[in-house]
C-alpha cells in the first residue's frame, strides 16, 4: 500500500545513496564465488591475519560479560588506549579524553553529526567519508592529491584553500598509512601540516587505524605536533585483525572536550555502548606485550614483501604506482594506457574495474569510489587475498623474500598473473 508514495518520502540526502563500495564488492565477490567463479578478492580491506592469541583468550575469559558499559567506554579500556598512544606515539591524554564505539566508522559519522563545519577531504580518500557527509548534509571540499607527492596532502594546498575561505570551522581528514594508497607522511611533512592547521584553527581527524602496520614500524602521529586540535582515530580492525569485532576509539585533546561530550550524548541516544566482552578483550590488545609485538613484526614483514611484489607486477602492466609504506593497499593509475584501453571500450575507472572482474576474476575498486574523476583510470587494490595465519607463522621461521611471497601470496599472486594477462 505504500509502494506509490514510499520512495518519494525518502530523505533527499539518502535518495541516491548507494551501498558502501567496499562492502558491495565484498558481497558481490562472495556471491560470484558461490556460483563457482574463481574470484581474486582485492576489494574489501579486511586484514588477512588472525586476531592475536592473547586477545582471543581475553575474549573467552570475558564472554560472560553482559552489562551495558559506560557510553564513553570501559574505564580500563580507555586507560589502556591512552597508555598505548603515549607509549607508542608520544600522545599524552587521559582516559577522560577517549570515546569508544562499535567501530571508528561510527565515530566518524557522529563527528559529522555533532560538528557543523566543512569537511576537507584529500583525495583519493576512503570510500565512506564523503557519503557520511552527504547523509548529514555537510559540505565537502575535495583537496586533490597526486602521485608525484606520494598521494600525500600538500600543506600549501591546504593553506591556500583556507585562505580562500577564511573563518570557516573545518575538519580535515588525514588518513595514514593511507587507504587507498598505502603511503604515509614523514615527520617533517606532518610538522608543516600542523603549522597550517594551527594557523587556520582546523580540527584534524588523524585516522591512524593502519598506524601499527607501517611496514617499518615507524609510524609518526601528528597529535604531539598539533596537540590542541588533533583527534586520533584508532581501533582493532586493521592492526589487530579484528574488523568484525567492531571496536574503534577517538582520542580527543582537552581543548575539544566539548566535542567529545556532544558526540557522547549522541552515542547515548543511538548505539548506547559497545559490546562488553569485546571491550574487555580490547584492554589486552592495547596493553600489548611481547607476543603482540612479535605478531606485528611478522605482519609488517609479510605486508612489506607482498606490497613490493604487487607494485612491481602492476608497473609491469603499465601502471603508475607509488610503493606502499604501510597497510595493505596500492593505488594504480592506467592513464598511460588510455588509448589502448579506449580501443577496448574502456574509458572510465568503473569500466576498467568491471572488465577486470568480468574477464579475469579480479575484484577491486575503481578510483571513482575514492573521490577521483571517473575519467582518471585509477584502481585501488587491497592485497589481502592470502592465508594470513600460514604466512604469519612462516614469517617467524624464514626470510620474507620473493620465494616466500610466491609460496604464501595465494590469491594476491594469482590476481597479479591475471592482471598481466588482461593488460597484455
Amino acid at each position: 500500500m505504500f509502494g506509490a508514495r514510499g520512495p518519494a518520502s525518502l530523505n533527499l540526502a539518502v535518495r541516491d545513496l548507494q551501498p558502501s563500495a567496499t562492502v558491495a564488492i565484498n558481497e558481490l565477490s562472495d556471491s560470484l564465488r558461490r556460483q563457482g567463479r574463481r574470484i581474486h578478492k582485492l576489494g574489501l580491506g579486511q586484514s588477512p591475519f588472525p586476531v592475536p592469541r592473547p586477545v582471543v583468550e581475553a575474549l573467552r575469559r570475558h564472554a560472560h560479560e553482559k552489562d551495558y558499559l559506560p557510553v564513553k567506554g570501559l574505564q580500563a579500556l580507555r586507560a589502556a588506549i591512552v597508555g598505548y598512544l603515549e607509549r607508542r606515539h608520544g600522545v599524552v591524554r587521559t582516559a577522560e579524553d577517549v570515546l569508544v564505539a562499535p567501530g571508528s566508522k561510527e565515530l566518524m559519522f557522529l563527528l559529522q553529526v555533532a560538528f557543523t563545519g566543512d569537511l576537507l577531504l584529500p583525495t583519493p580518500a576512503w570510500v565512506s567519508y564523503a557519503p557520511q557527509a552527504q547523509i548529514i548534509g555537510r559540505t565537502v571540499h575535495y583537496l586533490p592529491m597526486h602521485a608525484a607527492r606520494r598521494w600525500c596532502l600538500d600543506p600549501e594546498a591546504l593553506d591556500a584553500h583556507c585562505r580562500e575561505r577564511p573563518d570557516r570551522p573545518r575538519v580535515v581528514v588525514l588518513n595514514y598509512p593511507s587507504n587507498p594508497a598505502g603511503t604515509t607522511y614523514a615527520r617533517a611533512e606532518l610538522e608543516a601540516m600542523a603549522e597550517v592547521a594551527r594557523r587556520h584553527r582546523i580540527i584534524v581527524l588523524s585516522d591512524e587505524i593502519y598506524g601499527e602496520l607501517h611496514h617499518e614500524g615507524r609510524h609518526v602521529s601528528i597529535a604531539p605536533l598539533y596537540p590542541e586540535g588533533t583527534i586520533v582515530s584508532t581501533g582493532l580492525s586493521k592492526w589487530c585483525g579484528a574488523g568484525g569485532w567492531r571496536l574503534g576509539a577517538f582520542v580527543f585533546p582537552p581543548e575539544l572536550r566539548w566535542l567529545l561530550s556532544a558526540m557522547g550524548a549522541i552515542a547515548s541516544e543511538s548505539y548506547t555502548s559497545t559490546s562488553a566482552p569485546i571491550q574487555h578483550a580490547a584492554v589486552t590488545a592495547f596493553e600489548g606485550g611481547a607476543e603482540i609485538d612479535d605478531y606485528l613484526v611478522r605482519a609488517r614483514s609479510v605486508l612489506r614483501g607482498l606490497g613490493g611484489m604487487v607494485t612491481q607486477s602492476l608497473r609491469a602492466t603499465g601502471a603508475e604506482v607509488v610503493t606502499p609504506e604501510g597497510g595493505f593497499y596500492v593505488f594504480a593509475n592506467y592513464d598511460g594506457r588510455r588509448e589502448e584501453l579506449a580501443a577496448r571500450g574502456i574509458f572510465t575507472s568503473t569500466q576498467l574495474a568491471t572488465r577486470l572482474l568480468d574477464e579475469v576474476g579480479v575484484a577491486l575498486l575503481p578510483g571513482a569510489a575514492f573521490g577521483r574523476s571517473e575519467h582518471e583510470l585509477g584502481l585501488r587494490l587491497a592485497y589481502v587475498d592470502f592465508d594470513g595465519a600460514s604466512a604469519l607463522q612462516a614469517a617467524g621461521l624464514e626470510a620474507v623474500d620473493e620465494p616466500f611471497v610466491a609460496r604464501h601470496g595465494g590469491g594476491v599472486v594469482a590476481a597479479m598473473e591475471a592482471m598481466r594477462g588482461f593488460f597484455g
